[in-house]
C-alpha cells in the first residue's frame, strides 16, 4: 500500500504544479548537525543570529518534530527567460534577484504544499499527521533534499538537478506516515568551479562553503546598518540578491520552464532615480506582495544608493544629495558615500 501511495503521490505533486519529489527518513542527514556547528563557529552566518537559536532543529530534522516518519521534499522551478546577469551592465538600473521578481514565492510554494498535504491525509486511509515548511522554519531543506534524491548541494552551497540546474525552490512535507524512501543523490560537479570564480565578492572561502558576510544576498536583505567600504564597491547595482552564482552554473542548460505565472517578473529591472524616491508608504505599496517588502524602505533605499555610488553616472549625484539628510543615519551615510563617488 505505502509503494503504491507513493507512486499516486508523486503523480499529485506533478499536477500540483511541482517538478520533482523526493523522500527521506527525518534523521538521513546524520552529518547536518556538525557542518553547522562549523559554520556557525566560525561566524559565517554574520547578523543571521536565528541559525544559532534553533541549531538542534536545524541540525536534525529527527528532533524538530520526532513523530515524523517521513519528510516528501519537493522543488518548484522559477526559471528565468532571460540571463539576469543582462542587467548588470545597465548602471543606471537596478539588479533584482530572480527569486524576487514575481509573487512571494513563500506563499505560492506553501499553498501547494498544504493542497498536496491534504490529499496525502485523503488518501493515506489511516490517522496520519502533516506539517508544511517553507523556507521560514529550523529546517536545512538542501541536506534533506539530497538525501531524498532531489539533487545536490553544489559548490556554491545551493542544490543542484542533472535535469533542471538550479532554478527552483524547495519545500517539505512532513509525515508521520512511513513512505518508501529514496537514494541519496552524490556530486556531480565534477572539477567545475564557474560558480566559484562568479562570485563578485569573494564570499566562498572553499568550495562547498559559503561566508554569508561577503555574499551580496545576505549584505542586501539580512545585514543591518551600513556595509563595508570594500564590499559596497564590489555590489555593482544588485539592490536585492545576486544571482551570479546560479547563473554560471552549467547545468542551467537543462533548466525547464517555470510553470506558474506568479513567478513571471513584476518588478523588471527599475531606474535606480525612481527607486531612490520611494517613501515608506510608497515603497510599501510599490512591493505589495513581493518578497522584497518585508527588508523595509531603509535598507532597500541604501542599497539603491550602493549602486548608485557604483553607477559612475554623474548625472545621479543629485539623487543621492537629496538623501544626505535622511532621517535614517545608515541612508544618510549611503548617500555620503554615493555623493564622493561620484565626485561631489
Amino acid at each position: 500500500m505505502s509503494a503504491s501511495l507513493k507512486a499516486r503521490l508523486q503523480a499529485q505533486a506533478l499536477a500540483e504544479g511541482f517538478s520533482a519529489m523526493g523522500i527521506c527518513a527525518p534523521d538521513a542527514t546524520p552529518d547536518t548537525a556538525g557542518r553547522l556547528a562549523d559554520w556557525l563557529a566560525a561566524g559565517h552566518h554574520g547578523q543571521m543570529v536565528w541559525m544559532a537559536d534553533r541549531a538542534e532543529w536545524r541540525g536534525s530534522a529527527a528532533a524538530l518534530w520526532p513523530a515524523a516518519r517521513s519528510v516528501i521534499m519537493l522543488a518548484e522551478v522559477y526559471t528565468p527567460e532571460a540571463d539576469p546577469r543582462d542587467v548588470l551592465a545597465m548602471p543606471d538600473r537596478a539588479a533584482v534577484s530572480v527569486y524576487a521578481q514575481g509573487k512571494d514565492y513563500h506563499d505560492l510554494v506553501k499553498r501547494r504544499l498544504k493542497r498536496l498535504g491534504r490529499w496525502l491525509l485523503d488518501q493515506a486511509g489511516e490517522a496520519a499527521e502533516i506539517k508544511v515548511f517553507v523556507d521560514t522554519a529550523p529546517v536545512m531543506e538542501k541536506p534533506l533534499a539530497q538525501a531524498a534524491g532531489l539533487g545536490w548541494q553544489g559548490k556554491h552551497t545551493n542544490l543542484l538537478l542533472r535535469y533542471m540546474g538550479n532554478w527552483f525552490f524547495l519545500g517539505a512535507i512532513f509525515t508521520t506516515l512511513d513512505l518508501p524512501k529514496d537514494a541519496a543523490e552524490v556530486s556531480h560537479c565534477g572539477s567545475c568551479t564557474a560558480c566559484l570564480t562568479a562570485c563578485p565578492t569573494g564570499a566562498f572561502p572553499a568550495p562547498y562553503q559559503l561566508d554569508a558576510r561577503r555574499c551580496i544576498s545576505y549584505l542586501t536583505i539580512e545585514h543591518k546598518g551600513p556595509v563595508e567600504l570594500e564590499l559596497r564597491a564590489l555590489m555593482g547595482n544588485r539592490i536585492y540578491g545576486c544571482d551570479d552564482c546560479l547563473a554560471a552554473c552549467p547545468w542551467n542548460k537543462f533548466a525547464a520552464a517555470a510553470r506558474d505565472i506568479g513567478y513571471q517578473p513584476r518588478v523588471g529591472a527599475p531606474e535606480l532615480a525612481e527607486l531612490a524616491a520611494l517613501d515608506d508608504a510608497a515603497f510599501r505599496a510599490r512591493f505589495a506582495g513581493s518578497p522584497i517588502k518585508r527588508i523595509g524602505r531603509d535598507r532597500f533605499v541604501r542599497n539603491v544608493l550602493y549602486a548608485i555610488g557604483n553607477s559612475g553616472l554623474p548625472a545621479l549625484r543629485g539623487v543621492a544629495e537629496r538623501l544626505i539628510a535622511d532621517p535614517d543615519p545608515t541612508v544618510a551615510d549611503a548617500a555620503a558615500w554615493a555623493v564622493s563617488r561620484l565626485g561631489g
